[in-house]
């Protein structure tokens, strides 16, 4: 499970620093399909 600090993070740095959905995933080591869920969820907060 993510901690709910790093979906902001994943959030600003794809959106605001346009970093590539793969270094994300590579930096935080997990999966590129979790960085793309929760860039697609509307809430803040883990499911």
């Amino acid at each position: 499970m993510i901690a709910v600090i790093w979906l902001g993070i994943i959030r600003r740095w794809h959106l605001r620093d346009q970093i590539p959905i793969r270094d994300i995933a590579r930096r935080l080591d997990i999966s590129r399909n979790t960085v793309r869920r929760y860039l697609r969820s509307e809430t803040t907060e883990p499911s």
